[in-house]
Order: C-alpha cells, then sequence, then structure tokens
C-alpha cells in the first residue's frame, strides 16, 4: 500500500518551531537520508557547527533535490525569511549570520547541505583561526594522512599546535586555534613559507602550483585560501558527497593509522561526539607572533 506523502512537518528546537517542507523527498537518495532525517541529524550538530559559523558571514551549497540534483552557492540571505534570521552586510552581500540553532535547521530545510563560513568574525578584519589546506590531485596520488602528519610534524616544529580535520571531501585540513593578533596578510606570509618549505624537503608530495594541470599526482598546500571574504568547509559541516560525510576533526595519532574520509559521516557523528567532544577545544588558542617574526627575518 503506497502511503500518502507528507507535506509539512515541524521540528522544535528550543522555543522555535521549524517547518520542514517535503519531509520525505531523500538528499542522500542511496543513504535514505531524508530531509526530515537531515534536520533531525542538524539539530545534534547545531550547536558544534554555530561554534565555528556562529557570528560569521555564512555561504551555504543548496541542494534542493538532493545531492543528485542542481545545486548552487547561497551567498545572500534567502527570502522570506523569519524575524529571527540576523543578516550581515559583507561589501554588497547580506549574509545570513547564524546566532542560534534555529538558524541552522532553517537552513537545513532550505536543503542547504554544507555551511561554509568566513574565516573571520562579523565587523572584524582579522582571522579568527588559521587553516592550512591540503587538496589531492589525484587518488593515486601521495599518501593524504602521511602528508598531512609531515605537515604537522614541521608545525610542532616551530611550536604551533594543530589538530587536522577531514574536509568531508577528499581534503585535509590543518586547523590551528589562534588568539587575536595576526593579520590575513601576515598568515599568508607564514603559509607560504610552510608551503614552500615543504615543497623543498618533500618535492614528490606536495606542490604549490595553483593550475591544477601543473601539478601532476602531488598534494596541493593552498596557502592562498586563508583571506578576508574567502571560506572553508566549517568543522562539523555534511558534505553533499555519496556516503553523507561529515568534516570532522581527529587526532594525531588516529590520522597516522590511515585516512577514509567516508568513514566519519552523518550516521557516526553523533556518537564520536558523545564520546570525544570537540577534539579541537583540546587544542589551546596560541600566540603566533614570534613564528611570524621568524619568519619575517628569514624572508628578509
Amino acid at each position: 500500500m503506497k502511503m500518502p506523502v507528507k507535506e509539512k512537518l515541524t521540528v522544535r528546537i528550543g522555543d522555535t518551531d521549524i517547518p520542514v517542507t517535503n519531509p520525505d523527498k531523500y538528499l542522500w537518495p542511496d543513504e535514505n537520508i531524508s530531509k526530515l532525517d537531515y534536520v533531525k541529524k542538524l539539530a545534534f550538530l547545531s550547536p558544534f557547527l554555530l561554534k565555528y559559523c556562529g557570528n560569521r558571514y555564512l555561504t551555504t551549497i543548496r541542494y534542493p533535490n538532493g545531492i543528485t540534483g542542481k545545486s548552487f552557492y547561497q551567498k545572500s540571505c534567502p527570502e522570506p525569511k523569519p524575524d529571527y534570521i540576523q543578516t550581515g552586510q559583507l561589501e554588497s552581500t547580506h549574509y545570513v549570520i547564524p546566532k542560534s540553532p534555529a538558524d541552522i535547521l532553517w537552513l537545513g530545510n532550505l536543503a542547504c547541505l554544507e555551511f561554509h563560513p568566513s574565516l573571520h568574525v562579523v565587523d572584524s578584519m582579522q582571522p579568527a583561526e588559521w587553516i592550512i589546506d591540503m587538496d589531492p590531485t589525484s587518488p593515486d596520488g601521495p599518501d593524504m594522512a602521511e602528508a598531512a602528519c609531515l605537515v604537522g610534524e614541521l608545525l610542532t616544529q616551530l611550536q604551533i599546535h594543530s589538530i587536522p580535520k577531514t574536509s568531508g571531501a577528499t581534503g585535509i585540513q590543518i586547523y590551528i586555534p589562534i588568539e587575536q593578533g595576526p593579520s590575513f596578510e601576515q598568515l599568508r606570509v607564514l603559509g607560504q613559507f610552510i608551503a614552500e618549505f615543504m615543497v623543498t624537503k618533500h618535492p614528490r608530495i606536495f606542490t604549490i602550483e595553483r593550475m591544477t594541470k601543473d601539478r601532476g599526482d602531488k598534494i596541493y598546500l593552498d596557502y592562498l585560501q586563508h583571506w578576508y571574504g574567502k571560506t572553508l568547509a566549517s568543522p562539523y559541516t555534511p558534505r553533499a558527497k555519496p556516503g553523507a560525510p561529515v568534516s570532522t576533526p581527529l587526532a594525531w595519532d588516529e590520522l597516522a593509522l590511515g585516512f577514509d574520509p567516508k568513514r566519519y559521516n552523518l550516521f557516526t557523528i553523533e556518537e564520536r561526539l558523545t564520546q570525544l567532544g570537540d577534539l579541537i577545544d583540546d587544542v589551546p588558542k596560541q600566540s603566533l607572533s614570534e613564528v611570524i617574526r621568524f619568519v619575517s627575518r628569514h624572508k628578509s
């Protein structure tokens, strides 16, 4: 017997009711994750997402018909919007500025499957953290886990505390919590220094060639993406990929055992966070002033 399609349901979070339209529509069809399933999973993830998306200019990627359908980047706040959704202007765009779990669930109902926040908070010109982005050029290229650990070892030698996280796709991002102080320009100089050092020391593994055609099968160390107004995938954002992966922080010894981003997904993330908490909390915010001065002297 064919069940009637539910046109609309409501999910309550805090004091707010979030309408869920087309709740039975599959957003990850092969994983049988419906929109209602997704919004419920976001209810658990929303406090973690807000730590890294809250009070920032948020870009989302929307998949109205699920990951097998067409998608588009949503920078401007969707309209109409409820009164509780706050916006902020950066240049000519009015972005959603998430403030509460209800904001995240409202975006989830719009089939926003990925959350990409600005790298600075609202009304600030300073970076909120520092992230080194690593992207494989080829699935047959160097081992991503081994490569990330090499970068992590260099950071440790520079007395920089860091933690790797899966991008949720094929890459790894190295996340460095920082105290306020350095500018985006200073962090770009530092990132360039580290990337060039890794290319010199491990030329068969790393590249800083921007054009994909010039990279061979090497891993691209992208020190340019970390900049004012740019975005990167937030910790704990789902990704619109098969398997419903989630961008997940890892312990260094965990990463050393191997890298399989599909292991960290919407089915496993709740248990992981319940057991381990947010591993980024274990890394203290740090001043980078001394290492920035060292690199400035080295390059001058």
